[in-house]
């Protein structure tokens, strides 16, 4: 996933696409780092990358990183016009899943927060959940 652009003669002339080299990953602002390296592992799969607690940790999986930055980390301080980076918000990493439905009943089961019922379209299915801080994670089921 981390894979390096290679360059062309296409990109001569220095223009910002000439800076990318790749993907890094996803960032969510959290209010509590711990507390979140705990939901996504446990519910989610993910494993723990790097973490410096309680300021920021890195998580990955399937070759995907999602950073978790807490009120302290330098990914979380304000812009320079004072507006403050937080939580929530609908730009949302998607996860594939196997079985939509008994992955809801589960998900019910632990107790999480579901923002909406399933929803069914010519792609497929999902769902969203909440993470902690109320970060959107989309569960998708392709179509057959």
């Amino acid at each position: 996933m981390h894979q390096e652009r290679p360059s062309s003669a296409a990109h001569a002339q220095v223009g910002p696409a000439s800076f990318v080299s790749g993907f890094h990953g996803v960032r969510y602002q959290v209010a509590d780092v711990a507390r979140s390296v705990a939901f996504y592992t446990r519910n989610l799969g993910f494993e723990v990358e790097h973490q410096q607690l309680p300021a920021f940790a890195s998580l990955s999986l399937d070759g995907c990183q999602l950073y978790l930055s807490g009120p302290g980390a330098s990914g979380s301080r304000p812009m320079p016009d004072g507006r403050r980076q937080e939580p929530g918000g609908w730009t949302r990493v998607v996860l594939r899943v196997a079985d939509l439905r008994a992955c809801i009943e589960a998900l019910k089961r632990e107790g999480l927060r579901l923002r909406n019922e399933m929803e069914a379209g010519p792609g497929g299915k999902q769902v969203q959940l909440e993470d902690p801080d109320g970060n959107p994670v989309e569960l998708f089921e392709p179509a057959r």
